[in-house]
């Protein structure tokens, strides 16, 4: 089995209105029940909007710290669920699911397993 992260964009800006966002998350619940059930769930994060984010790097060998996201753009990463599964394909499936729930974009990537 091979590990791989769903990462989720979300667009800047507000959120859906309350009831909306609510029935989402219900149905997201229900996908992550499922994962569960199916022994494929192993985390799942979500993030605070991109503009709290602080950006640490070096330069000319110092440390510098600013606020905001790295990068500038209209969506940045939401969250994400890292899940266990046989294949691309099925982290695919999985990742389908989640977009037809929520209509959001999803990234797969495999992660690295230390081989």
């Amino acid at each position: 089995m091979k590990q791989y992260i769903l990462t989720v964009y979300q667009p800047d800006g507000d959120p859906p209105p309350a009831g909306e966002l609510e029935k989402i998350m219900q149905k997201v619940e229900a996908w992550n029940e499922e994962l569960k059930a199916a022994d494929a769930w192993v985390f799942t994060g979500g993030l605070h909007p991109a503009d709290t984010a602080t950006v640490v790097r070096l330069r000319d060998g110092e440390t510098l710290t600013t606020d905001g996201p790295y990068t500038e753009g209209k969506e940045h990463i939401g969250g994400f669920t890292i899940i266990r599964v046989a294949d691309l394909d099925a982290a695919l499936k999985w990742a389908a699911e989640f977009t037809r729930i929520t209509t959001l974009p999803v990234e797969v990537r495999p992660m690295l397993d230390g081989d």
